[in-house]
């Protein structure tokens, strides 16, 4: 079992009593030789390391952005949503730490065993609900009082809104979430066993000028499978992957090689009116925007990526690549 670490304060105290006489270094010796107990609650199990903690909270962060973009265009109005903490605890502390009546979200998360749960605090549903049927986004708290409407309307917000946790998660696991109920009450809700370590994710969200916390309760039966993928060195091992080039990527690559593109060299162009083109005839002389000192544009499908000079190989006309045209070199010779 790691032993306390003191902090810079409390190793400045101690010297410090020691310096004065307050404290003597012989009993300071004599407890150190003493055998020290701590208090351990089996009751509140921790279950998951701090590798992987630091690993949901990773998860989790780019969760939270991509949940900020999701509702800023949803709601049409400023959304910003950041981690605030990624702690484990038992499933009935969770429980008692949120409002007696909430916003819950039940989802499963095939193919992954057990469910999640989404707990949305009422003054920020309220919020968005309030953006959605067209208001300022003003909050208002009558969650007991949920009509069909607001009810459909709620539900359909997170659940479009869990595609977002699919994204952030597939890095680690494919996963497809599926909402399966929707409470305001969580003494109505068994999710799982009551001394069941959970983690819990806390998200601060601000909607407009409304504040308010989104907690996601995970147990562990769910990440049980994927606890191996949490650690850091399954991240630096993915990491190190995708840096490669795997076969798949090889084998992309050597089909695009095979794609066949159009390439024309352009001459020239010319402005013409209907009744010009008409009266046309045989020996008529058109006048290019080319001259003839200037190097010609290469395009590749219409888009010009080369300048290049007309010439002949092997008895073909050809044309020789001189320089790579930059974006936005085309416009400066007009």
């Amino acid at each position: 079992m790691a032993e306390d670490v003191l902090s810079q304060s409390e190793i400045d105290a101690l010297l410090s009593a020691i310096s004065t006489g307050e404290m003597n270094a012989e009993e300071l010796k004599e407890e150190q030789n003493e055998k020290r107990v701590r208090v351990y609650d089996f009751k509140r199990a921790l279950r998951f390391s701090k590798d992987q903690i630091r690993s949901l909270s990773r998860v989790h962060e780019n969760f939270a952005r991509l949940l900020t973009t999701y509702f800023s265009a949803k709601l049409r109005t400023y959304v910003h949503i950041t981690v605030a903490s990624v702690d484990q605890a038992p499933y009935e502390e969770f429980i008692r730490s949120i409002p007696k009546m909430t916003i819950l979200n039940i989802f499963s998360l095939p193919p992954l065993a057990g469910r999640i749960l989404f707990e949305i605090n009422p003054n920020i549903a309220y919020a968005m609900l309030d953006r959605v049927l067209g208001g300022r986004g003003v909050s208002f708290n009558k969650v007991d009082n949920l009509t069909e409407i607001e009810t459909t309307i709620m539900k359909q917000l997170f659940e479009h809104a869990a595609e977002n946790f699919q994204e952030a998660w597939s890095s680690i696991v494919e996963v497809e979430p599926i909402m399966e109920d929707f409470e305001v009450n969580p003494q109505f809700l068994q999710l799982v066993s009551p001394n069941e370590t959970v983690v819990i994710i806390s998200l601060n969200m601000t909607i407009g000028e409304t504040t308010g916390m989104v907690n996601i309760c995970i147990p562990h039966v769910v990440l049980e499978p994927i606890i191996p993928k949490l650690s850091v060195h399954y991240w630096m091992q993915n990491q190190q992957l995708t840096e490669s080039k795997p076969e798949e990527y090889q084998a992309l690559s050597k089909s695009l090689e095979k794609t066949t593109i159009e390439v024309k060299a352009i001459l020239g162009e010319a402005d013409v009116s209907i009744e010009e083109f008409i009266q046309l005839k045989p020996d008529d002389v058109i006048q290019l925007d080319q001259l003839i000192s200037d190097p010609l544009r290469l395009c590749i499908d219409e888009e010009p990526k080369f300048y290049v000079q007309p010439g002949k190989k092997r008895r073909k006309m050809a044309v020789q690549v001189l320089e790579e045209i930059k974006r936005g070199d085309e416009y400066n010779d007009e």
